[in-house]
């Protein structure tokens, strides 16, 4: 929701290594939740955490993963430039796709926008209907959310991902 109050913005955040100054992944995005509300985005609600094995799957630790739904009055290239700066000053250096993370911090929807092209942040999500670990913490803040695309729930969603996504709650 933004400061209009009828759009749902969903922020993804996940980790699967410690940090120096935070320790483990879950202790991580708590404080990037923290940080986020300290630059003026206002945390509505948040998920329980999820653990969720890397996506591929690789020898990587697990993710620890949630969902939050925020409200601001930034624009999405705003905001998705305000949660790269956040991951900046928790150290995370942007290299390889798919790599190990210190911290993720995802724009996956903006209201029902759609954004294409070249240049981020994509709205909705491009994968974000492909993984568990988006859409089990999704539902839990957003049970309501509808695909900006497709038009479908998040439980239609959850029923068609694909097989073998290994996923738990870890706090409710």
């Amino acid at each position: 929701m933004t400061a209009s109050g009828n759009e749902t913005i969903l922020i993804a955040l996940g980790a699967n290594l410690p940090s120096p100054r935070f320790g483990a992944p879950r202790a991580t995005l708590e404080a990037a939740l923290a940080a986020i509300a300290a630059k003026g985005v206002r945390i509505l609600r948040r998920s329980s955490w999820w653990e969720s094995e890397p996506v591929p799957a690789s020898d990587q630790p697990w993710y620890v993963n949630g969902v939050a739904a925020v409200a601001t009055a930034l624009e999405p290239v705003a905001l998705l430039r305000l949660l790269h700066g956040v991951e900046a000053e928790f150290g995370r250096i942007r290299g390889a796709r798919n790599e190990a993370r210190l911290l993720d911090l995802d724009l996956l929807a903006y209201g029902d926008r759609r954004r294409e092209g070249p240049e981020p942040p994509l709205l909705p999500h491009p994968r974000l209907a492909d993984r568990a670990f988006v859409l089990l913490p999704l539902a839990e803040v957003a049970p309501d959310w509808r695909h900006p695309v497709s038009q479908e729930t998040v439980r239609q969603l959850i029923a068609r991902l694909p097989a073998g996504q290994k996923i738990r709650r870890i706090e409710a």
